[in-house]
């Protein structure tokens, strides 16, 4: 088991900035990856991206470049910075912890771009 609290989200114009927090309640270099999502009403889940425990990433194609995940082993904690946000990255953005057997999910933490 393992809690995560997302934090970092709120109310931004288009084309600022956002850095997103997720804390774990315990080691996260146990995990096989750390991963961001984000959802929007109505809609499925969809990866925005992910950390392995050696530190590769992966991001979906249309992020690239705008988005990064980092991780500090030591703070147990996985970060998502967010620049030049438009107002379609709206959405709830959720924390997971991914084993070889389940994912584990934040809360959700709501992330509005007003253009």
């Amino acid at each position: 088991q393992v809690q995560l609290v997302e934090s970092g989200g709120g109310l931004v114009q288009a084309g600022g900035s956002l850095r997103l927090s997720c804390a774990a309640s315990r080691n996260i270099f146990s995990f096989n990856r750390m991963g961001w999502y984000r959802q929007t009403p109505g809609k499925q889940r969809d990866l925005v991206a992910r950390i392995t425990s050696s530190g590769n990433t992966a991001y979906a194609e249309s992020l690239k470049g705008r988005f990064t995940i980092s991780r500090d082993n030591a703070k147990n904690t996985v970060y998502l910075q967010m620049n030049s946000l438009k107002s379609e990255d709206t959405a709830v953005y959720y924390c997971a912890a991914e084993s070889g057997l389940r994912n584990y999910w934040g809360q959700g933490t709501q992330v509005t771009v007003s253009s």
